[in-house]
């Protein structure tokens, strides 16, 4: 028995899913970009394929632009813009617990001379809206803040930010990583005034290697791949049509049981959150950093185990067939600490002692408990070492 608890670092692709992208291949794989017409009726496939996207955050269908995953989706979004945008103005604008793949592309552009502001947050990972509204100003041409944090699992206040950064500067563009967000909430572009939207296909239960790009028709981006032109020359290149289609269904899928999927993974974060703080009666070194509120995903849990080293846990874990992760799956080979487990005020140990548990549709209460039984037994173990 294999008891996955890593499903925001990537997710086990649907059956179904899995079928109809083996069916398109087989059927449909002529390269849409060619002349002739079993091109186009790819062409139209993939047409169907960014409708139903934009239907799911209610944007046109020409705002969609497919890309390789979510570090792409954010790149493009961050990196065109500015180099689009940067003779308006200099400052930019993001938090200190981003994504490694938008956190990485500001230090890049701090080293350019823009003048970045990092907005800091509290012992729960949630930004000052305060402390946004004085950083805005005329110079100012992006604020980049993700929807759900990949560590902790802490929630920003989407819609409120974007509708401030509009009220303070409408030129200003706002970018929203939403990896970890998708299918686990809804989300309105054109009501959050969100202009760059980042998302990825494999956290969702579809294939890896597909991500999206909602694009503001209003806002323009340099390409950061030349090539052939394809999808209107903002990102050149052959498109992954076997990969768009799976990415679809799974998305649809995500969002005709949305409620019922959230709820379940709501049941279980909260349960292993109690369950944990049994544990803790009997040892004292456990701490939690994510709460059972709706300021927090519904699948994400961190957890620190005072004086055992995260690497070391992860592996007595893996000894009994769990598999979790020691902070973010993208950045877990850096033994450098953890920005996000900075900000919120852990010290260097207790950061490195830090796990995440992330649950997917298909976990259940009793692999939970099978969890708790195995943490109490390697507990002892470990404490001893």
């Amino acid at each position: 028995m294999v008891i996955y608890f890593d499903n925001s670092a990537t997710t086990i692709v649907d059956k179904d899913v899995l079928k109809s992208m083996n069916d398109f291949n087989e059927n449909y794989y002529a390269n849409p970009s060619a002349l002739h017409r079993f091109g186009y009726i790819v062409e139209e496939e993939v047409k169907k394929c960014s409708e139903d996207i934009a239907k799911i955050i209610n944007c046109d269908s020409s705002e969609i632009i497919w890309t390789s995953g979510g570090s792409e989706s954010n790149n493009l979004a961050i990196r065109g813009y500015i180099e689009a945008y940067k003779r308006i103005g200099n400052r930019i604008i993001t938090t200190s617990i981003e994504h490694p793949s938008v956190y990485n592309v500001f230090k890049k552009y701090e080293k350019e001379n823009f003048d970045v502001i990092y907005l800091g947050v509290d012992r729960k990972g949630h930004i000052d809206i305060e402390s946004l509204k004085q950083s805005i100003n005329e110079k100012t041409i992006l604020a980049s803040v993700m929807f759900v944090n990949n560590e902790i699992g802490s929630v920003q206040k989407i819609e409120e930010i974007g509708n401030l950064v509009k009220d303070i500067n409408s030129k200003c563009a706002f970018h929203v990583d939403f990896v970890q967000g998708f299918s686990k909430y809804k989300i309105d572009v054109k009501k959050s005034k969100i202009d760059f939207l980042s998302i990825s296909a494999h956290k969702f239960h579809g294939p890896k290697g597909v991500g999206i790009l909602y694009k503001n028709k209003d806002f323009r981006i340099d390409p950061l791949v030349l090539g052939g032109g394809q999808q209107h020359g903002l990102r050149a290149g052959t498109l992954n049509t076997t990969g768009i289609v799976g990415a679809t269904i799974a998305a649809k899928n995500s969002y005709d049981n949305l409620d019922i999927n959230v709820k379940k993974l709501r049941e279980l974060r909260d349960y292993v959150i109690d369950e944990l703080a049994k544990i803790n009666d009997k040892y004292g070194i456990i701490s939690i950093n994510t709460c059972k509120d709706d300021t927090f995903a519904p699948h994400i849990v961190s957890v620190s185990f005072n004086g055992i080293r995260a690497e070391v846990m992860l592996h007595a874990l893996e000894e009994k067939n769990i598999y979790v992760s020691a902070g973010s799956a993208c950045s877990s080979h850096d033994k450098t600490v953890s920005s996000t487990l900075r900000s919120i005020g852990l010290g260097k140990d207790i950061a490195g002692s830090t796990i995440r548990l992330s649950f997917g549709k298909y976990n259940t209460k009793e692999e939970v408990d099978y969890f708790i039984k195995s943490i109490d037994e390697i507990i002892p173990k470990l404490k001893l070492k």
